[in-house]
């Protein structure tokens, strides 16, 4: 069951490839799930976004981060160290959602405090189950920092 839309989550999407956001957006869409969808395509953008300092200065601090990490820029990693290190963006659950089933990444990513780690679906419809498990999970039953019950 979706929150009420004024119970809407901000969710930062991390990822570089159009094709993907899309399929994660219309995912969320066909899962009624109430959240408000903010992506960008890098690492620095995605710092910047949830630092809320230059261009995204006005931006709504994140309730949930979707990660790649597999970015042009700034690795992925390094972008999960650094949200994981700054004391007003930890308690921010992380999920890397990225393509490589490597065991490498998958102990990186819980050594750097990742809270999830999900490989990417291949199919449209697997992304529509792995929106709705999202929000069965996620926005259903866990509880984020400074919200009422």
């Amino acid at each position: 069951m979706s929150p009420p839309i004024e119970d809407a989550i901000t969710i930062l999407l991390i990822e570089p490839n159009p094709g993907d956001v899309r399929l994660f957006s219309e995912s969320f869409d066909d899962a009624n799930i109430a959240c408000e969808i903010h992506t960008v395509s890098d690492g620095a953008d995605a710092l910047d976004f949830a630092h809320q300092r230059g261009d995204y200065a006005d931006s709504p601090r994140p309730d949930l981060i979707l990660l790649d990490f597999r970015l042009p820029d700034i690795d992925g990693a390094d972008v999960l160290s650094e949200l994981k290190s700054a004391a007003a963006l930890r308690s921010i659950p992380v999920i890397v959602m990225t393509s490589s089933a490597s065991e490498e990444d998958i102990a990186r990513s819980y050594d750097l405090h990742a809270n999830a780690y999900v490989q990417k679906p291949v199919e449209p419809d697997e992304f529509i189950e792995l929106g709705r498990s999202f929000e069965d999970f996620w926005l259903t039953f866990v509880r984020f920092p400074g919200e009422q019950p």
